[in-house]
């Protein structure tokens, strides 16, 4: 079976973001390196446009869509980054966007999501289905659905991010490293894996879980989906996600190694170091690849490239990092 998206595909997508999205850095810190006990450098898509590296393949997303369609306007379900990265795109595509999220989600990425023009739909995720409210307002409104991360354009989206990475690093003269990614459904894995593979073959990718939201970790494992029991219940809410998605899994399971997993104290602890020591904000979820690299005696690498995949945390949660 084919991949759902391609290398080919992640190069149209950088041709269509360029200008639009930011092109984030590698940063280090001699700090990091040392607490580690190894080269750690960061990918900061907390720069990028609304926080998060979602704004990549939602923006290509929408300039993948056929502009008759585009105009009746898009819909989208997500815990606040993929809410904010297509409110903005269909703001920049001059369309309308319905977001659906979770009632328990960061105030902040609420309020965001609303200030970037989109309608806010809230709903309880341990008693509702996202996808069922998604797809009968789709009907009703003639929305196009873009989703969160089982979506061809939207994985070829974020698989810039890893044609970043591969350029970047190979200026560095690094031909051999472990690319930590924090994940959820795996769009934002999938595609530097598969843009890594294109660019970087002598990088590893591996997925970075919140302990007990480990689907992906464990499904890597077993060789089939696993599904978590719980939807809800951790601060690293961006990265929780029932199971691996349909179109990712496939990417997944054939060219990554074996996922990890990290503590909510591991994730605050992270924050704080990317703070301290890079003047970076981060959410819990967006400082996951972060903990791992810092604190997982699974990773084994001299070099660990990680994401921070994004900084949209409330003012009380990032206090709680900063004081622990």
């Amino acid at each position: 079976m084919s991949d759902a998206c391609t290398a080919q595909m992640i190069r149209t997508a950088a041709q269509r973001i360029a200008g639009h999205a930011r092109r984030t850095p590698l940063l280090s810190s001699p700090f990091l390196d040392h607490l580690a006990q190894r080269r750690i450098l960061v990918k900061p898509e907390c720069l990028q446009h609304t926080g998060s590296f979602k704004f990549r393949g939602a923006f290509n997303a929408l300039s993948a869509m056929d502009p008759a369609t585009r105009t009746h306007g898009v819909i989208a379900f997500s815990s606040g980054n993929h809410a904010q990265g297509v409110a903005y795109a269909a703001k920049l595509h001059d369309t309308s966007a319905v977001i659906i999220m979770p009632s328990d989600a960061p105030q902040l990425k609420i309020d965001n999501t609303r200030a970037l023009g989109a309608e806010v739909i809230l709903y309880d995720r341990d008693t509702e289905d996202r996808d069922d409210i998604g797809a009968r307002l789709s009907t009703d409104r003639n929305l196009t659905l873009i989703k969160p991360f089982d979506d061809p354009q939207v994985i070829a989206g974020q698989g810039t991010t890893g044609l970043e990475i591969a350029e970047d690093a190979k200026a560095l003269g690094i031909t051999n490293a472990e690319v930590l990614v924090c994940c959820g459904g795996g769009g934002l894995t999938s595609g530097i894996a598969l843009a890594l593979e294109a660019d970087a073959p002598g990088f590893r990718t591996r997925p970075v879980e919140p302990a007990g939201f480990d689907d992906v970790a464990r499904s890597l494992a077993t060789g089939a989906i696993q599904r978590n029991a719980a939807t809800s219940g951790n601060i690293c809410d961006a990265i929780i996600t029932p199971q691996p998605g349909d179109l990712t899994w496939p990417i997944l399971h054939r060219r990554c190694g074996p996922g990890l997993t990290v503590t909510e104290d591991q994730c605050l602890r992270a924050m704080r170091e990317a703070f301290l020591r890079l003047k970076l904000v981060a959410e819990p979820g967006g400082a996951a690849a972060l903990a791992a690299a810092l604190y997982s005696p699974q990773v084994e690498a001299d070099t660990v490239i990680v994401t921070i995949s994004g900084g949209n945390v409330d003012p009380a949660m990032f206090t709680r990092a900063l004081t622990l």
